[in-house]
């Protein structure tokens, strides 16, 4: 039997026959074999360092033992399990511990096994429990990938998708491109104003928000922004649902995005990182809405044995090496460091909290205009030089940063100054347009 070619060049190509572009969004032909701290190995044999955490589902890096041996352990006992008409004891122990993020006896917890999922099954068991038809969500949000959660987002990519009609969607508060033409101070009141006139009519069973809006460019709204939404639901009868798929357990320096604005949502989105690599989400929130039906909204493999624990040990290292404060105190060296990069006149603005962060990619820095090629084609430099990142954004335009919260001080000054070292490539004409013909991204 012939040996099999594992090189980047062949896999690449074995990839493109055979691997439906549906699930692609490529900056480049990484191919990754391995992966050890915040290092990723490819099939060349090359080590990069990783800026992208995978989409910020690697908190924990790519190698953690804690994770490994858990999961290691429970597959020792058995490789299936299902929650829907048995119980097991390990989604019974993550119930309890996630519940806490929410504290309170009638506090319940759904599995699924993606944030698409733990979306759709909120908004489906939102308005079965409220009995009001519609929805609110913000543009440029992002909620998944099910038809039901790119219906209920507000971004770009999700121009097309069908339904929606249930949904309303308001401005959000973006400090850097705003929506409207008023002082900062102002913003937050008159993006919710937009909201409030439709809360007003009492249909709205609750509102989906992100405490920072990832991937619509990595948006830090203004300070104000969570209590007034908090406030608002509250005077209008309607649910506050915090999506902390991407920004939550500890990627923001707390716990929770909204832990920054001392609010309490009613209910909690769950996933990306919360399996240590392993898929799972889940929704926190309370029994009038997560028990309305039995069986209203399942899935055979969620809640199994194998991917809930992964989550306990990922929260048991996250709790117990304290990385949202240390992902706080790196983050914010980093942001230091990165604002050095508005040294290129490409760089339009740098923003972010923690260990998620944005680099605003402009052709002209008075009117901001969005440039995405430039900031595709510096993440393709980026990996040719060693660096793993991508680009996101309402327009494509801006690097996402949110690598392992493990990432140290000195793999901060090297990551850096690798993106430093692209960024002037790419400006002095090294990256063509053909170089990235298949690497466009989003």
């Amino acid at each position: 039997m012939p040996q099999t070619d594992t090189r980047t060049s062949s896999i690449a190509a074995r990839d493109a026959a055979r691997v439906a572009s549906a699930l692609k969004v490529r900056y480049s032909p990484l191919v990754v074999v391995g992966g050890e701290g915040c290092r990723l190995r490819d099939a060349d044999g090359r080590w990069l360092l990783d800026l992208s955490g995978m989409w910020a589902v690697a908190s924990l890096g790519y190698s953690d033992p804690t994770v490994r041996e858990a999961v290691t352990r429970q597959l020792d006992r058995s490789m299936v399990s299902s929650l829907i008409s048995t119980i097991n004891e390990p989604a019974v122990r993550l119930a309890e511990r996630l519940a806490s993020l929410l504290p309170s006896d009638d506090t319940r917890v759904w599995f699924g096994m993606s944030g698409s999922d733990a979306a759709e099954a909120a908004q489906r068991l939102v308005r079965r429990a409220t009995g009001k038809p519609r929805l609110a969500s913000f543009l440029g949000s992002w909620h998944g990938t099910t038809d039901a959660a790119m219906a209920l987002s507000g971004h770009a990519a999700f121009a097309g998708a069908p339904g929606g009609e249930h949904v309303v969607k308001a401005p959000y508060p973006d400090p850097y491109r705003p929506p409207f033409d008023v002082p900062l101070d102002q913003l937050t009141d008159r993006c919710l104003s937009e909201l409030e006139s439709e809360l007003s009519c009492g249909d709205v069973g609750a509102v989906f928000a992100e405490g920072i809006q990832a991937d619509s460019g990595d948006v830090v709204p203004p300070d104000d922004f969570l209590p007034r939404l908090r406030a608002m639901c509250n005077s209008h009868g309607a649910l506050l649902v915090l999506d902390e798929v991407k920004v939550g357990l500890g990627r923001t320096g707390r716990m929770c995005s909204f832990d920054h604005a001392g609010i309490r949502p009613d209910l909690i989105l769950l996933g990306k990182a919360l399996g240590g690599g392993l898929p799972i989400s889940a929704v926190v929130g309370p029994s009038s809405v997560l028990d309305v039906e039995a069986g209203a909204a399942l899935y055979t493999i969620s809640g199994n044995a194998t991917c809930c624990v992964a989550a306990l040990a990922t929260l048991d290292v996250i709790e117990r090496d304290g990385l949202a404060a240390r992902a706080e105190r790196t983050g914010a060296m980093l942001l230091e460091r990165l604002q050095g990069l508005r040294r290129h006149e490409v760089v339009g603005d740098v923003r972010g909290r923690g260990m998620i962060l944005g680099v605003d990619l402009v052709s002209d820095r008075r009117s901001r205009t969005p440039d995405r090629s430039i900031a595709a084609k510096i993440v393709y430099r980026a990996w040719q030089l060693g660096l793993v990142l991508f680009s996101a954004g309402t327009h494509g335009n801006v690097l996402e940063i949110t690598p392992p919260l493990i990432l140290t001080r000195d793999e901060v000054d090297e990551a850096v100054d690798l993106l430093d070292r692209a960024i002037d490539d790419v400006v002095n004409g090294l990256v063509s347009d053909a170089d990235i013909a298949s690497f466009a991204g989003w």
